[in-house]
């Protein structure tokens, strides 16, 4: 493959900063391990001159028109489309996913900023009709202000366009620290809204020191809300610092799903589709599927269906046609894995597929499954974010709905059966921001999206995505 990986930069008060006279840091191919480039760190000044160019272009960006906000958003997701191809390059380069699943990752994302543009010219008000008649009274929908961002590596292009185009849209002007692995998808979004438009100032974007970055965003008064999606660990130590300033904050956080699949269903479709869903970009989703409740009848045929789809699963370079499933992100999640299926080892929980690395360069690790796992066991309890899946049987509807519900997490959830009854049921039963039910697709830019529990606060997508930047003003008149 003939292509020219981009300097990395800093975008900083509408400026291009590279790396002379700053700390760098490589950025690594997860196929091949081999440097990409050297990441500029962004510095204290840096990071004032964010603040203070994203309190002036606060100013500029809240006072232009819906529509002209909405021109410049439109005209970015257009962008997004002719540039796919290149797009979709950096994003197999930077983590590895195969170039089919860039391409469309590519699309969603431009189909957020599509999405905001338009729902930002109805962020409505209402007329509340009043007592007394000489008095009229408004809600009024307001920017809440300059937003701080923080985006993992996952999804490098889906979560920064999540964020930045619903800030955006609500009349905000934002600071955003993508992940460090993935830079270059972020940036080159940046570049698309500048050239669709975007006033200098309205967007900077910024990498380095996570510790000096979020601390001195969120302690700088310029900032009015965060919105982090990460671990629930460091999503509550930043939602620590947002609350001494009292700022809006939005967060998703961390997951372990749960997979509920009753004896109903169809056991070979829904085994090869759950073997599917769950290895989509590694396992590296915060939404993946991972711990299968499977109704006792049918454990050992879901077992042995999902097992024969995980071995046919094509590991390799997300450029090869042939490859389903690319590399993990980096050395320490091959690292976490193995930790995993050495846990479960030692508990002697059987090890259907997998288990183990595979190639002799990059970061790649075995489609795992794990079968009939104890409570006890690291996989039931802490999230792999990896190509690690685990069954464990069930008898009645009470039992799954208390395995289920067993952690305190509560991002998405899944239910597999052809009884309307009981598929309503366990829609009410699990404690979920997302519950999904006979089939695999969680987000959407028009739908929310969010978790409860110590998976998050707050929402994302749809209009409450756009609801999450904004401040609700009531003005009460008499004549």
């Amino acid at each position: 493959m003939s292509f020219e990986y981009p300097a990395l930069e800093l975008l900083i008060a509408g400026r291009w900063v590279g790396g002379d006279g700053r700390k760098t840091m490589p950025v690594h191919n997860p196929a091949t391990g081999a440097v990409l480039a050297e990441l500029p760190h962004a510095t204290k000044t840096d990071l004032d001159e964010a603040l203070a160019a994203a309190g002036k272009g606060f100013s500029v960006w809240r006072r232009m028109s819906a529509n002209d906000r909405a021109r410049i958003l439109k005209r970015t997701a257009d962008l997004m489309r002719e540039r796919r191809e290149y797009l979709a390059t950096l994003v197999t380069l930077e983590l590895g996913k195969p170039i089919a699943e860039a391409r469309m990752e590519i699309e969603q994302a431009a189909g957020m900023f599509e999405w905001n543009a338009e729902e930002g010219r109805r962020a409505y008000g209402r007329v509340i009709p009043s007592r007394a008649e000489n008095v009229h009274q408004i809600a009024v929908k307001e920017p809440v202000g300059p937003i701080a961002a923080f985006s993992p590596w996952n999804a490098p292009t889906i979560t920064p366009s999540r964020k930045i185009s619903g800030a955006l849209a609500a009349g905000c002007s934002v600071i955003i620290k993508p992940a460090e692995e993935t830079p270059a998808t972020a940036l080159a979004i940046g570049k698309i809204l500048i050239e669709a438009g975007l006033p200098d100032g309205v967007l900077s974007i910024v990498f380095g020191d996570p510790v000096l970055i979020s601390k001195t965003l969120i302690d700088s008064p310029v900032i009015r809300g965060i919105t982090f999606t990460g671990s629930t660990v460091v999503g509550k130590r930043l939602a620590g610092l947002a609350v001494q300033g009292m700022k809006r904050m939005t967060l998703e956080l961390g997951g372990h799903a749960p997979v509920v699949v009753f004896d109903d269903v169809n056991v070979d479709a829904v085994a090869k589709a759950a073997a599917t869903a769950k290895y989509r970009n590694s396992g590296q989703v915060c939404t993946s599927p991972t711990r299968f409740y499977v109704q006792e009848s049918i454990h050992d045929r879901f077992v042995e269906k999902f097992a024969e789809t995980a071995k046919a699963i094509t590991v390799g370079d997300g450029f090869d046609p042939a490859t389903t499933m690319g590399p993990l992100a980096h050395a320490r999640r091959v690292e976490a894995m193995e930790t995993f299926v050495a846990d479960a080892r030692a508990r002697g929980i059987k090890v259907a597929v997998g288990g183990g690395r595979c190639g002799n360069q990059g970061f790649f690790f075995q489609p795992t499954l794990l079968v009939d796992i104890d409570n006890e066991s690291m996989a039931a309890n802490v999230e792999p974010f990896g190509p690690l899946a685990s069954t464990t049987p069930f008898g009645s509807f009470d039992e799954v709905v208390t395995l289920a519900n067993r952690l305190p997490f509560g991002l998405a959830a899944y239910a597999m059966t052809n009884d309307l009854k009981r598929a309503n049921a366990i829609a009410k039963a699990i404690e979920s921001g997302n519950v999904i039910l006979n089939h695999w697709q969680v987000s959407l830019p028009e739908t929310p999206f969010g978790g409860h529990k110590d998976s998050g606060v707050g929402l994302e997508g749809g209009i409450e995505g756009l609801q999450a930047f904004q401040n609700t003003k009531f003005i009460s008149q008499a004549s």
